[in-house]
């Protein structure tokens, strides 16, 4: 099935139950069916500028991951594995059998698992903001370190402006009001950004423990894209780099002046490459990395 006979409607299902979890996705659109993993500390609403914009063509479906949103954790240790097996079930339930898959930061490293599990199942790869090895991610830079203990600490106005600096370039901070921003972006993550919910550190944890590495070169068949973002302070641009070389024939792409929250602070960006990306009938990967500029 490819989606292609569904409405635009969205529909979210409460409660299907996997091995440890009970899961809560939605799923909208018309057309081949993509399927959108979010990473830590985001629900699967962070996917809403994508489900919007590319869901008047494609089958869209993003679902919270165990222990967040609406999707509960039954099992008290968490792994990438466990999720990546969530996300076969969500699939499995919904009768698709190939799909395009899209994974962002943590989420990227559970499309990794997925793509390795069922490679002729997948139509395209795409791997935004993400890593080669999940200690990448899962341990703060000294540059980010400070930033990232004032998200736990001080009043829930300077939490907030931490945990924007974290995901935001400086550049883009200065244009907005940081405030209002926080505000808004509290439904894409699920809760507000002066809170961390416990699932984090679980999380955090399950992507120190991941590494697909070495196993890499066997996604060589797979169509894939590595989007990176310059400003990235979380998934540092060398990073995927580095996941890029990895995969033998995957396209890297560097988006200028944005941060690890890409998809939502250059969204029509993103959507562009993710359109191209799954239309593609053959990919030639280009000899150098493709810089796109900001809008």
């Amino acid at each position: 099935m490819d989606g292609t006979d569904r409405g635009a409607q969205t529909s979210r299902v409460p409660s299907l139950q996997t091995e440890g979890a009970r899961l809560s996705y939605l799923r909208s659109g018309t057309g081949p069916a993509v399927l959108m993993i979010q990473g830590v500390g985001v629900v699967g609403e962070g996917w809403r500028p994508q489900i919007d914009e590319l869901g008047a063509r494609f089958d869209m479906l993003a679902f919270d991951n165990r222990g967040i949103g609406l999707s509960e954790a039954r099992q008290a240790e968490l792994t990438i594995e466990a999720m990546a097996s969530d996300a076969l079930a969500i699939l499995d339930a919904e009768k698709i059998d190939r799909f395009h898959l899209v994974g962002h930061s943590m989420g990227g490293l559970i499309a990794q698992e997925v793509a390795l599990t069922v490679p002729k199942r997948i139509e395209s790869l795409a791997l935004l903001c993400t890593f080669a090895h999940g200690k990448q991610g899962s341990r703060p830079t000294l540059g980010m370190l400070g930033t990232a203990l004032r998200t736990r600490i001080g009043t829930r106005n300077a939490r907030r402006n931490a945990f924007l600096e974290l995901v935001m370039p400086a550049s883009f901070l200065k244009t907005v009001d940081r405030m209002q921003l926080a505000h808004d972006l509290k439904p894409f993550f699920g809760h507000d950004l002066a809170d961390q919910p416990p699932i984090v550190m679980k999380q955090l944890r399950a992507m120190s423990k991941y590494d697909a590495g070495a196993r890499l070169a066997a996604l060589a068949s797979i169509r894939t894209l590595v989007v990176s973002a310059a400003g990235d302070r979380i998934a540092l641009p060398a990073y995927g780099r580095e996941l890029a070389a990895a995969i033998p024939g995957a396209r890297l792409v560097e988006i200028a002046d944005a941060g690890h929250g890409v998809t939502i602070q250059r969204a029509s960006q993103v959507n562009a490459l993710l359109g191209a990306h799954f239309a593609a009938d053959a990919w030639a990967a280009p000899a150098t990395t493709e810089l796109a500029a900001a809008e």
